[in-house]
């Protein structure tokens, strides 16, 4: 039986992982990146990445595909430390998404290394 470490650190073998610096140089440079933000909303409030849109973790597969049509598009996915946006990217790869990645160490890592914060 898996538990819940195993399915990350199997998601975490078949999507691309990004550093935070890696995501912060993206953003610095105006890339075609979508960052979606898939913590609850409770966990946005309290601080966000600025420029990344909110789409929790339980309704992502419900409504990737109203908010991003293009299935080659570029997706970043982040969370607080880098589990459910591993699953994420897992499951968004599993829909056809072929452009996305998961950004280790996620929001607490983004925080850690100082970078701008936006409060909602």
């Amino acid at each position: 039986m898996k538990t819940w470490k195993d399915c990350v650190l199997a998601a975490k073998q078949e999507v691309k992982l990004l550093q935070v610096h890696e995501v912060k140089m993206m953003m610095d440079k105006k890339e075609d990146v979508v960052l979606i933000d898939v913590r609850e909303r409770e966990e946005y409030e309290q601080g966000a990445i600025p420029g990344a849109n909110l789409v929790p973790r339980g309704v992502l597969e419900m409504t990737i595909e109203e908010q991003i049509q293009d299935r080659t598009k570029r997706i970043v996915l982040h969370c607080a430390a880098g589990g459910r946006s591993a699953m994420a990217a897992q499951s968004l790869k599993n829909m056809g998404y072929q452009n996305v990645a998961s950004m280790e160490g996620g929001f607490r890592g983004w925080a850690q290394a100082g970078y701008p914060i936006k409060k909602a």
